[in-house]
């Protein structure tokens, strides 16, 4: 009996969401049932950074706190980069966001014995803002909006998919999204999603570091596919490394989230003395990019591989109960919270630039949109603000489903669109290349443009990005696709996008910091845009 080959497929639907964390989901439980909407997700739906995160939510919730104040902390941390518009509809909008949460089932963490929600403290704030479920907020977010998703008759979710590139037809001089061509992991082929409108919602892209945060899935999928398509992108040389994630060989990946030191926990060196405070009068308080290289100033002066975080001064039962998930994950690999500190290392964590929107998450080419991570809102400027990152999700998600519910139905239907074409391509045999690309790529990145940067080390890496952008693209054109080979060529076109907004910012501004120009540049702060060459 033969078996008749599996052919590439074509899938109609009215919105098509790339990503399926918090911006995803967030977008399509926005939109209204009456919509087709189609939610693709590289692994499985909660394998993304929400779920990782530890934090919080930032918003004003309490009687003492004001919109004025999180605008102007959020102005500072962003070091004059900030779009006022952006951050002041977050914030405007953060209470909002935390009752719809509530609607959708989060329980937040309360006070003990009061009704009131308990808030934290993170580097930034002047107020305790941060809303949380523990210290698994993310966790709590993403399962229970995935709950939700997998209730809706409209929606139809597809897991170990992974977008490829984005479909632009160009009418009457306006150029328009119109779909994506998606590979599905299981059968191996690229299928056609057609849409009256897409939605990046793919997250950050901090795999293009060799020591991250981030789950394997944060390879800047989306940034690419938007460049590619046409899309500005802007502030890309603004990447947020983590202070604290824990030093292990077993736990390279595990965050210790920065509530720890808002419930006051303290750096220290190898020899127990803090240090914190010898940066920055906030001490363990700064914003994120002066803590990291207050950390990474104290590693590379005295040549050791980490410092110590410690938070045992506290009692044993408030960090138990505080902190259950990250108490029991270093229990397990031999810390114990409670009794001394623990080794940390920063770590990238947060990718502050993206593709270009305006404050209803459109792009520049109709039809798309980007929400989260994946995008530039303005919101988080030079450096973000912790526990902005949710919030931007849900805020602009919102504002993203609202736009497209108010002019999908005056949108076309999409044009017929051609299959995916591997008529003149093999299957690869020779998997090395992508594995040896990956990690050279990953090691020069952390290299040559890390927490501290210079002309020479950027040039390097220059160099080195443009050598292996050609191999690349070579092997690309040569071979049928695998999830593995996708990735790469995406961090590539991330890593040029990263290395050239460095090369052009001679100043050190929030996350940005160059040996070479130690200081502000006296002009007016602008973004730094790239524009991509349509062909």
């Amino acid at each position: 009996m033969s078996v008749l080959p599996m052919s590439h497929e074509t899938y109609d639907y009215d919105v098509l969401i790339l990503g399926s964390g918090a911006a995803g989901l967030s977008v399509a439980l926005g939109l209204p049932d009456r919509l087709k909407v189609a939610v693709v997700s590289k692994t499985k739906i909660s394998s993304g950074s929400t779920l990782w995160a530890q934090g919080g939510i930032a918003a004003v919730l309490h009687d003492r706190d004001t919109i004025e104040s999180h605008v102007k902390d959020t102005l500072d941390a962003g070091a004059g980069l900030c779009k006022e518009s952006a951050v002041r509809m977050a914030a405007e909008h953060g209470r909002e966001a935390i009752d719809w949460l509530v609607e959708q089932g989060v329980h937040f963490t309360k006070r003990e014995n009061n009704p009131e929600f308990h808030l934290t403290q993170e580097g930034g704030h002047s107020h305790r803002r941060v809303i949380h479920v523990a210290d698994a907020t993310g966790r709590a977010v993403e399962t229970t909006l995935e709950g939700r998703a997998r209730t809706r008759r409209n929606l139809d979710l597809y897991e170990d998919h992974m977008g490829v590139d984005l479909v632009v037809d160009q009418t009457a001089g306006v150029r328009r999204c119109v779909g994506a061509y998606v590979y599905d992991e299981g059968r191996g082929l690229v299928d056609l999603f057609r849409a009256r409108t897409v939605v990046l919602a793919t997250g950050g892209a901090s795999r293009v570091y060799l020591y991250t945060s981030n789950p394997d899935v944060s390879t800047g999928d989306g940034i690419a596919m938007g460049w590619r398509a046409g899309c500005r992108v802007a502030n890309m040389e603004f990447n947020q490394f983590h202070p604290t994630c824990l030093y292990h060989s077993e736990a390279r990946t595990f965050l210790i989230s920065e509530a720890l030191r808002g419930e006051g926990a303290k750096l220290k060196l190898p020899d127990g003395s803090p240090f914190a405070h010898r940066f920055d009068r906030r001490a363990e308080l700064a914003p994120r990019d002066i803590v990291a290289r207050a950390i990474d100033h104290e590693m590379k002066r005295l040549g050791v591989d980490h410092v110590l975080l410690d938070i045992s001064h506290q009692p044993a039962e408030f960090i138990m109960s505080h902190f259950p998930t990250i108490y029991d994950r270093c229990l397990k690999l031999g810390y114990d919270l409670t009794k001394g500190p623990i080794p940390v290392v920063p770590a990238a964590h947060y990718t502050c630039g993206g593709i270009m929107t305006d404050l209803s998450a459109r792009t520049d080419i109709d039809g798309l949109y980007a929400v989260g991570e994946v995008s530039h809102t303005g919101l988080h400027g030079a450096n973000r603000m912790a526990s902005n990152s949710l919030l931007e999700c849900f805020v602009f998600g919102k504002a993203a489903a609202e736009d497209i519910a108010a002019v999908i139905d005056d949108i076309p239907a999409p044009p017929e669109g051609r299959h995916w074409d591997e008529s003149r391509v093999t299957d690869s045999d020779e998997e090395v290349v992508v594995s040896h690309n990956w990690n050279e790529l990953r090691h020069f990145m952390w290299d040559y443009v890390g927490i501290v940067r210079t002309d020479k080390r950027l040039q390097r890496a220059h160099r080195r990005v443009d050598l292996l952008a050609n191999e690349i693209r070579e092997y690309y054109s040569n071979f049928r696709v695998t999830k593995d080979l996708l990735e790469l060529r995406n961090l590539v076109t991330v890593a040029d996008l990263i290395v050239r907004s460095a090369q052009a910012r001679k100043e050190s501004r929030g996350l940005h910091y160059t040996a070479d120009y130690p200081n502000l540049s006296p002009d007016e702060p602008v973004d730094t845009v790239l524009m991509p060459s349509l062909k």
